[in-house]
């Protein structure tokens, strides 16, 4: 049943993209396949680098606690970096985990870029295509 519905969800999920691509309402816009596509790329590669400062600047000292009392250190491995740098680019922040120290200000970063990126994005998918505009020439 679980193995069903999963199949089902991903499926909504991939047809939805799909028709959100291929409508031809987008036909005046940049938003294609290909602007989302590297949103993406941006996207994982911002967050993989984060998790890579977090990852390195617990090495020395707790960067990232767990948001329990005692404050104890994150135990120091990727997938809790990158699970810490995810919940923080995608403004998810479900306050299992807090920065400290210097790591406070990358969070505010990694977060600022999570949110202005793919506004920049959206902004950008709403100008007119090159291709699609007539091309204007002197003729003087």
């Amino acid at each position: 049943m679980t193995t069903a519905l999963l199949v089902v969800a991903i499926g909504f999920v991939l047809a939805n993209l799909y028709y959100f691509f291929r409508n031809k309402a987008f036909k005046y816009g940049r938003m294609d396949f290909m602007l989302f596509v590297n949103l993406f790329l941006v996207m994982v590669g911002i967050w993989l680098a984060f998790a890579g400062i977090y990852y390195a600047l617990s090495m020395d000292k707790p960067a990232v606690l767990e948001n329990t009392q005692p404050f104890d250190p994150v135990e120091v491995t990727w997938s809790n970096m990158i699970y810490f740098s995810g919940v923080t680019l995608l403004s998810i922040g479900y306050g299992d985990m807090v920065p400290t120290g210097i790591a406070k200000f990358f969070a505010l970063l990694e977060a600022g870029l999570g949110l202005l990126l793919p506004a920049a994005f959206f902004i950008q998918s709403l100008q007119p295509r090159a291709v699609d505009q007539p091309i204007k020439r002197n003729t003087d």
